[in-house]
């Protein structure tokens, strides 16, 4: 006689999973949730929309890629959640949607309740530190397709903006300021390179750097800054035309998708310096320039384009809220592209 716990699946462990979280979800709230009581579901109360002209939903999906490898070599999990929230919601808050509501699920080799919970806190905390509520979520148990300390995540969120408040290339124009907004770090883009580079450097996660002032692996899980909420009381303050948020594809290449066909994105490169932990990449890892610059943010997390006469209390509020942020460039004719002059 078989059964599914033979085959490689643990249902009480997922049940036990269920429980150890709940504590932690429940802290990524709003109003607007409706509790569903045979938990399929998440509702949430599209009332809260009526107050809206036009409401625009806008949606966005992400996971955290090869940054989970990392996270399972280091055995800590309580992050990689943050990683996942910031991906999905600051795509969403690029147009100047407010994100309210996501789900995560993750695939594992084997359902430990500890390390689910951990994982779901992370989520959790993430979303609380971007104003919306995680309603939902699926945990999947693979054995055989992955190994026991093997998972990934991803996720998916739904925002709302009001139609003519949105934000875009549309609305940027020549004379408009470029302001970069810190990043935390290397966030969660990259790191199948940095991998390659600390397998061939014979690196060690463990090992602490006087570059860093701490450990390679802590420095390397430090969470992706989430910026939807300080990006959102920007806009409400100044007059924002448009934001790129920096992930794949580097600085030049996200922020030329907020470009209009004819203006460039003109940006000073003495204006900043990147991270120790760029420098460190780079050095052991032989990478050039520009496979650095197409790569990561090497800084930036995300870029406001603002008019000019806004960049000083548009500065002056980042600040106020903690978030380092500078003069990046400027907004020239061109050819809808973003280059450092």
């Amino acid at each position: 006689m078989t059964s599914y716990a033979a085959a490689g699946v643990d249902i009480d462990a997922g049940e036990r999973a269920v429980e150890l979280m709940k504590s932690k979800v429940a802290r990524a709230r709003r109003p607007e949730v409706v509790d569903d009581a045979s938990g399929f579901a998440g509702l949430f109360d599209a009332s809260a929309l009526l107050s809206y002209r036009r409401p625009l939903l806008t949606t966005s999906t992400d996971g955290v890629g090869t940054k989970v490898m990392l996270a399972q070599r280091l055995d800590k999990h309580d992050t990689i959640g943050i990683d996942l929230v910031g991906m999905v919601v600051d795509d969403l808050v690029v147009c100047g949607a407010e994100p309210l509501f996501m789900t995560d699920y993750i695939a594992c080799g084997k359902v430990v309740p500890e390390r689910i919970a951990e994982i779901v806190g992370g989520v959790a905390e993430g979303c609380r530190l971007a104003g919306c509520a995680l309603i939902g979520g699926e945990t999947a148990e693979h054995p055989g397709a992955m190994d026991a300390g093997e998972y990934d995540l991803a996720g998916a969120a739904t925002g709302v903006v009001e139609a003519d408040r949105m934000l875009g290339r549309d609305r940027v124009r020549a004379g408009d300021v470029v302001l970069a907004l810190a990043s935390s770090g290397v966030h969660s883009n990259g790191y199948s390179l940095v991998r390659h580079i600390i397998d061939r450097a014979g690196l060690s996660l463990e090992a602490e750097l006087p570059e860093l002032g701490r450990t390679l692996g802590e420095e390397l899980l430090e969470p992706t800054r989430i910026y939807s909420l300080d990006c959102l009381e920007l806009a409400r303050a100044v007059d924002v035309h448009a934001y790129a948020h920096i992930t794949g594809g580097g600085l030049a290449g996200n922020l030329s998708r907020s470009l209009p066909p004819g203006l460039d994105a003109l940006l000073d490169r003495s204006s900043w310096t990147p991270p120790a932990v760029f420098e460190v990449l780079a050095g052991h890892g032989g990478v050039a320039q520009a496979d650095m610059d197409r790569t990561f943010n090497l800084g930036v997390g995300m870029a406001a384009v603002v008019p000019a006469e806004a960049v000083d209390p548009a500065l002056a509020l980042l600040g106020e809220r903690g978030l380092p942020a500078w003069v990046l460039g400027e907004i020239v004719e061109g050819s809808g592209q973003a280059r450092f002059r």
